[in-house]
């Protein structure tokens, strides 16, 4: 039996916990703070906080929110949105993030990976990398939430995050972001054949079975959205989890 983490991802409008589909119409869910309760109670293996909007709006961390969060969350987490230097990452730390995740910063600055990696350690440094498949079945990287294309090949872009000295890629599919279409097990098979580094896949999971799948294509850990946010075809707000029973039989015992 082989146990990997199951994580929830919590997307955040500043101080509002919001979730959207195809990263698009974010819809208002709440308080983080509720949510992170609950998962506390479900025995979460670990939590993924994204601010969406912090470098739109060109905002730093909320780090009060951060550390209000921090003080209530017992699994280790991760955070990303508007971390752009080596000082902001500090701060988290001392927060009591375990991981920062990194994205819309390296349009400009690829080295922060390396900086944050030589000084924090790899293991505490994520890259995040929205990708998107284009009519012409071609897969591309975004950053800034998916709102800005990156230039480079999507296989060549994620060599030099590798080499930079990521310690973790975190993928997330912009065309299966809310959809519950499943993982694109394509796209994760084709990505760990070709990168070392752990991967954490994310959008479209719809069922325990599909974390099951998207490690058997290779991925390290699988995370989801909607799936821990949403219930029933009227999708009506409840924070859940799957038991540790259901995620045994479902996932653990099967790798």
């Amino acid at each position: 039996m082989k146990r990997v983490r199951i994580i929830p991802v919590l997307t955040l409008d500043n101080e509002k916990l919001v979730k959207t589909i195809k990263f698009n119409h974010p819809n208002y869910i709440g308080d983080p703070i509720n949510a992170v309760k609950i998962f506390n109670e479900k025995e979460v293996d670990e939590l993924v906080l994204l601010d969406i909007t912090a470098t739109k709006n060109k905002r730093e961390p909320n780090y009060f929110k951060i550390e209000e969060i921090a003080s209530e969350a017992f699994m280790p987490f991760a955070y990303g949105g508007g971390i752009h230097n080596l000082n902001q990452i500090e701060k988290l730390f001392k927060l009591g993030i375990e991981k920062v995740i990194l994205n819309s910063a390296l349009d400009k600055n690829l080295d922060l990976i390396t900086s944050a990696s030589n000084v924090f350690g790899s293991q505490s440094i994520v890259v995040s990398v929205d990708v998107k498949l284009n009519i012409f079945n071609k897969y591309s990287a975004y950053t800034n939430y998916g709102s800005k294309k990156v230039k480079e090949n999507l296989n060549s872009y994620l060599a030099k995050i590798e080499r930079a000295g990521a310690g973790e890629l975190f993928i997330n599919s912009i065309n299966r972001d809310g959809t519950y279409l499943g993982y694109d097990y394509q796209l994760i098979s084709s990505l760990t054949s070709q990168i070392s580094i752990p991967i954490v896949v994310c959008g479209g999971a719809s069922k325990a079975q599909d974390f099951l799948k998207a490690i058997q294509s290779g991925a390290s850990a699988a995370a989801a959205g909607s799936l821990f946010i949403y219930t029933g075809k009227t999708k009506g707000i409840l924070i859940n989890y799957p038991s540790q029973e259901t995620l045994l039989k479902e996932v653990y015992e099967k790798l």
